[in-house]
C-alpha cells in the first residue's frame, strides 16, 4: 500500500472499510517519515507483526502531532472504533481499579486502524486471551529488559545478555534477544508447562540479583537512578500480568523511526565485540529489507 498524500482517503482492507486521515502529516520531522508512511509500513510488516500482538490486549501509544509532540497511553478502546476491532475486558490489577476493555489487533484492518490514530508504538502484556474465561491468563514467556543507564549503551546491554543467555543455558532454557527500538535490548524465554507469575517472577530477579552480584561494576537491578550511571539496569519486573513490553515490530517514538527488532545472536555478539551501538539500530526500511532476507526471527516463540 502506497501512501496517498490526500488529506482524507477511504480504502479497504481485507474487506474492511477504512477511512484514513492526515496521510501527509509529518509525525518524524528528522527524517519526514509521515502518517502514511507509518501505515504503509504496518500494513507491509503486519505478516511477521500480527503473530505478536494478536490475542492479546493492546496498549497504544498515540502522537497526534508526532514524536516531538505531546503523546498518551491508551489502554481503553476508543468509543469511536468500528464494531467490528475485537475487544476483551480485563479486570485492573490495582486496588479499587475498575475492569479495561482493550482492542486486540488480530488482523490487517485492525492494526491499519490502530496505526491510523497515530499509534507510533504497541505494547502487549506477556500473556494471551485464548479461551479463557479468567484473566489474566499465565505467561508464555520470561523477559529480561536491558536498560542502558548513562555513560552505557546497547553495547552494554549485548554484554550483559550475553551473561543472562548463559545462565539459561546452563537452565536448558533457550532465549531470543530483540533491540527495543530506543536504547535498550531484550531478552524472551518461552516457557512450558504451567509457569505462575510468582516463579517467573522470582527467577527473574534471581538471574537479575545474581550477575549484579557477579558483575557489580556493569549489573544493576534497582531502579534507584543514582545507582544506574555506567551500569545496566536488568529489569525483571516486566514479568508481571498488568506489565507490557513493546510488541517485535512496534516503531519507536524516536528521532527517526527505529523498530524493535528480533536479532540473531551473532549479532549480539558483534555488537559487544565491535562496541558499535549501529550494528543493532534498525528502521523501517531497514526492517522490511530483514524479513525479507531472515523472514521472521521471532517466528518460534
Amino acid at each position: 500500500m502506497s501512501p496517498d498524500r490526500s488529506a482524507t482517503v477511504t480504502t479497504t482492507v481485507d474487506g474492511r472499510t477504512l477511512t484514513l486521515s492526515n496521510l501527509d502529516k509529518v509525525l518524524f520531522p528528522s527524517s519526514g517519515f509521515t502518517k502514511g508512511e507509518l501505515i504503509d509500513y504496518y500494513v507491509r510488516v503486519a505478516p511477521a507483526m500480527l503473530a505478536h500482538v494478536g490475542d492479546r490486549p493492546l496498549t497504544m501509544k498515540r502522537f497526534p502531532n508526532g514524536v516531538e509532540g505531546s503523546s498518551f497511553f491508551e489502554k481503553h478502546a476508543p468509543k469511536h472504533a468500528p464494531e467490528w476491532i475485537r475487544q476483551v475486558t480485563v479486570p485492573s490489577t490495582s486496588d479499587g481499579g475498575g475492569a479495561v476493555g482493550y482492542a486486540v489487533v488480530d488482523d490487517l484492518p485492525a492494526l491499519v486502524w490502530a496505526a491510523n490514530l497515530a499509534a507510533i508504538e504497541f505494547h502487549v502484556p506477556l500473556w494471551h486471551v485464548g479461551r479463557r474465561r479468567t484473566l489474566p491468563g499465565p505467561p508464555d514467556h520470561m523477559v529480561f529488559d536491558l536498560d542502558p543507564g548513562s555513560g552505557t549503551s546497547i553495547v552494554e546491554c549485548a554484554t550483559v545478555a550475553r551473561y543472562i543467555a548463559d545462565i539459561l543455558t546452563r537452565r536448558g532454557l533457550e532465549s531470543r534477544a530483540k533491540t527495543s527500538g530506543s536504547k535498550g535490548l531484550q531478552l524472551y524465554v518461552p516457557l512450558s508447562g504451567r509457569p505462575t507469575w510468582g516463579k517467573v517472577r522470582e527467577d527473574a530477579l534471581g538471574i537479575a540479583t545474581t550477575l549484579e552480584r557477579d558483575h557489580p561494576e556493569l549489573v544493576v537491578s534497582n531502579w534507584r537512578k543514582s545507582l544506574r550511571v555506567s551500569k545496566v539496569l536488568i529489569d525483571w519486573s516486566q514479568n508481571h500480568p498488568a506489565k507490557t513490553t513493546v510488541a517485535a515490530y512496534s516503531v519507536r517514538a524516536r528521532p527517526e523511526p527505529t523498530v524493535s527488532t528480533p536479532v540473531t545472536w551473532d549479532e549480539v555478539e558483534q555488537c559487544h565485540e565491535l562496541g558499535d551501538p549501529d550494528r543493532l539500530t534498525f528502521t523501517t526500511a531497514d526492517v522490511l529489507e530483514r524479513i525479507e532476507r531472515h523472514g521472521d526471527l521471532f517466528a518460534d516463540i
